[in-house]
This record gives C-alpha cells, structure tokens and sequence, in this order.
C-alpha cells in the first residue's frame, strides 16, 4: 500500500466571487522509503498540491474534489486537531527559505525542542538532548553550543540544516520538501540534498522532493511527476524520462538547463513563452500555445491523463525530425 495515495485532487482560488483551479484533478502515489519529485515551472501548481496534503491552504484556497490519503486515512476527513496531531508527527515539511520560516527572536534549541516536546512528549530535558542530537545528524557541529544562538548566527546552509533537524524531530514518515535549496549555492545545495537522501535512507523515511530545476532530480529522485498548468503532464522512471521524454514540456525543461554530458559549444534551448496563466481560458492543452508540436486536437481537447502521460503530439524521432 503507498504511504500517501492523492486521487484526482482539485484546488481553488476562491477570489471575487469567482473560482479558478489552480492544481487540477491531479493522482500520484508515493511508496514507503521512495524519493518523489514534482517537476516544473513557478506556477505551476507544486506547492499548492503539497499544501493541501499538509492542510495548510490559504483561506482563499479550497480543495474542491478529490482525495489525499495518507497511510491509508483520508487527510480530508480529518478535523483540523486530527491533522495538527498528524502535522510535524507523522508529515513534516522543509520550506524553501528557512529565514522566514525559522522564529528570529527565538534560538535555535527552543524552535527544536518545541517540535520534540509537541510531537514526542517528552521532558524539556530529554528534549534538550534529542535536539543536540538532530543538529550532530544534520551535520551542525559543535551542536551544544550552537542550539544557545539564534537563526541569524547561522549561514543559508546551515539554517537549512536547521530547518531539516526540526522536520525530523518526531521522525516522521513523510517529509515535502519544498525548493529547499533554491537560496543556496551550487555547493551547498548538494550537500543539503546529498543530506536529505542520506537522512531518507538511514530512517527509511518517504520524501517528495518539489523542485523546477530537473538537473538535481535525476541524482536523487527514483521517480519524477512532471507539472505544468496545474495539472500532471508526464510522469515515470526518472532515468527513463531523462533519456527519453515523452512530453515536450519535459523535453523543453530538459534542454533549457546545462548538462555535463552535452558539449559546452552547444546552445540552450529555452521554453518560448511564459508560464501558463490560470486566470486566462486556455482552450484544449495549456502548454500549447508554447509547444513546436501542437495540432488543432491540441489546441481545442484537452488531452487525458493515461500511462504515464498527458499530451496528443507525444514525442518520437519523427516528431522530433519534424521540427
């Protein structure tokens, strides 16, 4: 059974007595101990969906169809004590800039051993010495003096390690991360998900890992969900889908970032167009009006969702020729 099952999941902006989906009808599973990314452009729904498995919508976003089980307990059913209860126990996130995340006022050790004392219930003491240890695990050393200082002591890495120890803190099943690494450097962005992959293996631990840059994914993800326009458009193996991408929003993400198996000389290729507005009616595929390989079905159905892809002008070595 996969620990998190999202079935035909549906989010709106509810705005000025309109509404406009922003994540549409949406599946994926993740299995236990797996590494899942969500692929794609700002705007194109990752977080949203993310968010609405962790119950944390804005008030002007509703989930208005479908279902998020977690574990096999439907997330929707559940009142909103139940899911604060499940919330940093059992599903934790790492957000994408951990300045505005963690407390400024607050040091390091209490932001920690809140998380502990909530979720765990233990004693301020046993704590204390839980948190030391999640900042040695994390890679932060000299931990026991270092859960005395403040958020601003530290540097973008190693907040982020914070922000890492506080979504272990219960050990949970299933860790989001969020962009976690979109504010670091080269450097330091291996290292946090070299870490996060270590960390997912030694607890066997589930993590969706959200990003819009594919060339990370292919080191650490076992299988990619690729998104555009709120919904899915291609989703498989991630090796597979690196080598051979079925859909040309996935080919255009691919040959818009640098790749050391590519000669240097050769030009990127960048997606023409911008992102898909989900106030502007968009009749037939949304990615069409960027796509090189768009036909009138394109541009008036919109294509269904089925074996692992979304798209009426899937890729081939003619289309490809074609262009």
């Amino acid at each position: 059974m996969p620990l998190l099952d999202v079935e035909n999941l549906t989010v709106s902006l509810f705005q000025d007595g309109t509404e406009t989906p922003l994540v549409r009808n949406i599946s994926y599973r993740a299995e236990p101990g797996e590494i899942l990314a969500l692929v794609g452009e700002s705007g194109s729904g990752k977080s949203v969906s993310s968010l609405a498995v962790m119950g944390l919508l804005a008030k002007s976003l509703r989930v208005t169809s479908g279902a998020i089980r977690f574990d096999g307990q439907d997330l929707l059913t559940l009142k909103d004590e139940e899911m604060r209860t499940l919330r940093g126990r059992d599903i934790s996130m790492v957000f994408q800039e951990p300045m505005t995340s963690l407390n400024p006022v607050r040091s390091i050790g209490s932001q920690i051993m809140e998380s502990i004392e909530e979720n765990l219930g233990l004693s301020r003491a046993q704590a204390r010495l839980r948190a030391i240890d999640l900042l040695k695990e994390v890679g932060v050393a000299d931990a026991e003096r270092r859960l005395k200082q403040y958020p601003h002591h530290f540097s973008g890495g190693m907040r982020q390690r914070v922000m890492i120890a506080i979504a272990l803190a219960a050990d949970p099943k299933l860790i989001i991360a969020d962009e976690p690494t979109t504010a670091l450097d080269v450097t330091i962005q291996a290292q946090i998900l070299d870490l996060m992959a270590r960390i997912c293996r030694d607890h066997g631990t589930t993590m969706i890992l959200i990003t819009h840059n594919l060339s990370i994914v292919a080191r650490y993800a076992r299988r990619v969900n690729v998104m555009y326009g709120g919904r899915i458009v291609e989703s498989g193996d991630a090796r597979t889908l690196y080598t051979t991408p079925r859909h040309p929003y996935t080919e255009g993400l691919l040959q818009s970032v640098p790749r050391l198996d590519q000669d240097r000389n050769v030009p990127l290729k960048p997606i023409q167009g911008s992102p898909a507005d989900p106030f502007a009616p968009i009749e037939g595929c949304r990615f069409h009006p960027r796509c090189p390989y768009a036909t009138d079905l394109c541009r008036s159905d919109v294509p269904e969702f089925g074996d692992g892809l979304a798209c009426h002008a899937p890729l081939s070595i003619e289309t490809r020729e074609a262009v």
